[in-house]
């Protein structure tokens, strides 16, 4: 029995349209998945980094759905591989018209894996904006421009370092939307701000993207400035370079002129690390200093030594980003080497089934075609579970009184026929129906030497074999259910089928609008009833054939029992 009901308990978790994909949110149509390679060719990040805010670089290359989200991205929402927990997120630009975004995502903590997963969620037309800029960034990070906007550039970060001053050119289409272009005295200016306090005790990180327009001699990029005191990143020809007070990290690799790639520094334990395109490209000894001055972006803090090219992107932290952040946040800015862009999904329609669609379009003969394949289901399946537990009981006990019998020394030697371990066997029904016949003719106590003579044994066997019709007609009862599910079921559905296509092309005809969402729900929700007969057919044919082959192996144990009652009663007797 146990058996029975998991079988059919894992059928029905097996049904089609029973169980729905996980959705976010219902109110939200589409959805892309993200997935953050740690292991990709180029990106070699160890597990564990999170928290870095990475770049989603939106196109038609990866992305060909803008005109199913707003035309500011305000519905776009960053959801957890759970498809429960919101990742935080920004948007820097979105240009649904030019087909272009850029995306800020807080990457989640990707733990005992090479591998994370995102959603990005859209098309919702009644959605508010859903970014978080400064909770795109955590504690650390005190400084972040972006350089798209308007006028002074403004810091991404919860903490609102905003640029004082800036002589820069912007530049519309820079690495990740604007950016600005420095040199010949053209600069930016952050700061002096409580906020932005560089200890020494704890260590801090400068990262910058740039683009050289020309070899330069020892240009600063970024100057951290406190009086004589700084903490400098820049470029001396055309080989990325740190420095703070006395002690010069040098790249040995050059950067190319006229490419973006990204630089960074860490300040911590004495030690002055340098790092370009996310990787360790040199370190020193250094005696740091606290530093609570400006930020200068693209020249020292007097405005000399300018860079010459473009710069994106800049980040300063309070704290040592480990090199594992630093890889990421590199990475993550670089398309098609760490972020993958998966497929995009389609919320089902009706809460997340294309059965419910369906549903909508089934007429009312579909309905009683598919009620009446449902009703005949029932009924197999209670046949089916009431004959498997019949000819389970009939199985056990047959074999149990088969034990005792092939015991027994003499035919009627069994005194315990009656017992209730064999209430359900018809061995033992066929055994009792022998011996009683035989005690018609031969008297339970009759005296020693007694006969029988061939007729009697005839009479006997014809006894036992109008039992075993009986008994063989009992087990085979209502299996007719069975074989006329699978054979009327498949029939019933053919026949709703051709009624609703009838019914669908009747009505397009009727209101002259020939299209395929006409004809598609129509002709779909017809295909229904052939679904359901297929449905009452197939289960039926599998279980109808399991439980005749059952049938026979008990009737054929009848059959030879029957002939060894005869003949053991023939050599005792006659």
């Amino acid at each position: 029995m146990k058996k029975i009901l998991s079988l059919l308990a894992i059928g029905l978790a097996l049904t089609p349209g029973l169980a729905a994909a996980s959705w976010w949110n219902n109110d939200w149509k589409f959805r892309k998945e993200l997935t953050f390679d740690l292991a990709a060719t180029g990106a070699d990040i160890p597990a564990g980094v999170g928290d870095t805010p990475v770049l989603l670089r939106l196109s038609t290359a990866n992305f060909s759905y803008f005109g199913d989200t707003k035309p500011d991205g305000a519905d776009l929402r960053v959801i957890g591989d759970d498809d429960k927990t919101p990742i935080k997120y920004h948007v820097e630009k979105y240009d649904a018209t030019s087909q272009m975004a850029y995306i800020w995502v807080r990457l989640p903590k990707i733990a005992g894996s090479k591998q994370g997963k995102a959603y990005l969620y859209y098309g919702n037309a009644d959605a508010a904006s859903g970014g978080d800029v400064a909770g795109t960034y955590d504690a650390d990070q005190v400084l972040a421009l972006h350089f798209g906007g308007e006028g002074l550039p403004e810091d991404a970060t919860g903490y609102h370092n905003n640029a004082t001053a800036s002589t820069a050119t912007a530049v519309p289409a820079s690495f990740a939307g604007g950016g600005i272009s420095t040199g010949n005295g053209r600069s930016v200016k952050v700061g002096p701000s409580a906020a932005l306090a560089l200890a020494a005790s704890k260590g801090y990180s400068a990262t910058a993207w740039i683009k050289l327009d020309a070899a330069q001699p020892n240009a600063v990029v970024l100057a951290a400035t406190d009086s004589a005191k700084s903490l400098v990143l820049g470029v001396n020809g055309t080989k990325p370079y740190a420095q703070t007070g006395t002690t010069t990290v040098n790249a040995a690799a050059d950067l190319p002129v006229g490419e973006w790639h990204f630089i960074g520094v860490t300040a911590s334990g004495g030690q002055l690390m340098l790092y370009v395109d996310g990787q360790e490209a040199g370190k020193g000894n250094a005696a740091l200093a606290d530093l609570n001055g400006v930020i200068t972006i693209g020249a020292d803090a007097t405005g000399a030594r300018p860079f010459a090219g473009e710069i994106d992107e800049v980040g300063v932290s309070k704290a040592p980003r480990s090199a594992e952040w630093i890889k990421a946040l590199a990475k993550g800015g670089i398309d098609g080497t760490f972020i993958a862009y998966g497929a995009d999904g389609q919320k089902e329609s009706g809460g997340g089934s294309y059965f419910v669609t369906i549903a909508k379009n089934l007429t009312a003969d579909g309905w009683f075609v598919i009620g009446l394949c449902f009703f005949m289901l029932i009924c197999a399946i209670i046949v089916m579970v009431m004959k498997a537990v019949l000819l389970g009981s009939v199985e056990k006990a047959n074999a149990a009184f088969r034990k005792v019998y092939a015991e027994a020394e003499d035919v009627t030697g069994i005194d315990n026929s009656s017992d209730s371990a064999f209430e359900s066997s018809t061995l033992r029904e066929l055994y009792d129906i022998g011996t009683t016949e035989l005690y018609k003719r031969v008297p339970r106590h009759a005296p020693p030497g007694s006969r029988i003579s061939e007729p009697m044994l005839e009479a006997i066997r014809a006894s036992m074999d109008a039992a075993q019709a009986r008994l063989q007609q009992k087990l085979s009862a209502r299996m007719v259910l069975l074989t006329i599910a699978i054979s009327g079921g498949p029939f019933l559905g053919l026949l709703g089928t051709v009624i609703g296509v009838m019914i669908t092309f009747a009505a397009i005809a009727a209101s002259g609008d020939v299209n395929v969402n006409a004809i598609a729900p129509g002709t779909a929700a017809a295909l229904a009833a052939t679904v359901a007969g297929l449905l009452v057919a197939i289960p039926c044919l599998f279980g109808y054939n399991w439980l005749n082959t059952r049938i026979k192996s008990v009737t054929t144990e009848n059959r030879v029992f029957t002939d060894e009652v005869i003949t053991r009663i023939a050599e005792q007797l006659s």
